[in-house]
């Protein structure tokens, strides 16, 4: 469930991404490792039934590069 009046949004820190490419091969549509090397995050917003999914690529990161923020 989104926190109060916020949609559930997704970021990187790449200045912690080491590029292991976790978060994309859990949520291709949402995360793509650029050539430079660190992930972008292609869809920033969160719907409540995608929350399980980007949840599990943020608990999954092992830099602790990925933030869910409103959630």
């Amino acid at each position: 469930m989104p926190g109060t009046g916020g949609t559930a949004r997704v970021e990187v820190d790449t200045t912690k991404c080491i590029g292991t490419g976790i978060c994309e091969s859990l949520d291709p549509d949402r995360f793509e490792v650029q050539d430079e090397g660190f992930a972008k995050v292609l869809i920033a917003d969160v719907a409540d039934g995608d929350l399980p999914r980007v949840r599990d690529a943020v608990d999954s990161c092992p830099a602790q590069a990925l933030r869910l923020t409103g959630a």
